[in-house]
């Protein structure tokens, strides 16, 4: 359903959204101002999810990421070795120390499961077979390191804290990739509205490299021409969420199939207001 709705609407849903109020609510108040409840409802699922992706009408605005060349993210400073305006992307060097690496990698080992994905129309979690790879996830400051690292992401994306998915780590063997796939949740497609309904569209994505990489492992963004190398404590950013609503399809990036060693990474998600990590 088409839903046409005036700035001062729009503005008023982004408003409450952020202060968490519910999607019920929301709905109810918008009724008792003579929307129609189906037409109130559609309206709240486009303002979480965004605007389905346009590739000719993205429209790009100013990065909340620091333009300084080295970037203090909450107890670390950071460098920026490369930026790109389209899309929006940049790349980082030594966000973890080496030894922190180790320690996530190690801690991780015993929890890794076969990773999964979201079904576009049904909204099912299962494995696919263009996703090979296992993961796991720890809960947004879950232990000392696991709070360190969220803060200092959060502060490197400047993204409130409470704004961030729990991280993901994933372990990649020979052969392991991930094909040309979108961070954010195409709102066209129904089975993506439980998960936006949970803090709204993802905005941005901070991908960080655990190891180095023995052959292959690239992230791939084929609309930008770019190919990015693992490298220990490395970390690509990129953003696909603009003020405006609108979702940024050249952020298509693809993990190239690993060609000798195994590939780590541990991936960061945030979502435009306050996520819960169950529905």
């Amino acid at each position: 359903m088409t839903v046409s709705m005036d700035a001062s609407w729009r503005s008023w849903l982004q408003e409450n959204l952020a202060r968490g109020c519910s999607i019920e609510s929301l709905i109810e108040s918008m009724v008792g101002g003579g929307f129609d409840k189906d037409a109130a409802a559609a309206a709240v699922r486009a303002c979480l999810a965004g605007e389905i992706p346009d590739s000719f009408g993205y429209r790009y605005d100013t990065c909340p990421v620091s333009t300084e060349r080295v970037v203090h993210a909450h107890d670390r400073e950071i460098r920026s070795v490369l930026r790109l305006q389209r899309p929006q992307l940049i790349l980082f060097d030594d966000v973890l120390s080496a030894e922190e690496c180790d320690e996530v990698m190690e801690l991780s080992k015993d929890r890794l499961r076969r990773s999964t994905i979201v079904d576009s129309k049904t909204g099912r979690v299962g494995v696919i077979n263009n996703r090979t790879s296992e993961g796991t996830y720890f809960r947004l400051c879950e232990n000392p390191l696991i709070e360190r690292l969220d803060r200092r992401i959060s502060a490197l994306m400047n993204s409130p804290l409470e704004n961030g998915e729990d991280l993901q780590v994933l372990r990649y063997g020979v052969g392991g990739e991930y094909q040309a796939h979108f961070d954010y949740f195409p709102p066209d497609q129904p089975g993506h509205v439980a998960h936006i309904a949970r803090g709204g569209q993802r905005t941005a994505t901070l991908i960080v490299y655990l190891n180095d990489v023995e052959d292959g492992g690239e992230t791939v963004f084929a609309d930008a021409g770019i190919s990015v190398a693992p490298r220990k404590g490395r970390a690509v950013y990129f953003r696909y969420f603009n003020d405006r609503g609108q979702l940024d399809p050249a952020t298509k990036h693809a993990g190239a199939p690993v060609r000798a060693g195994e590939k780590w990474i541990m991936t960061k998600w945030m979502r435009r207001f306050s996520y819960s990590a169950s529905p």
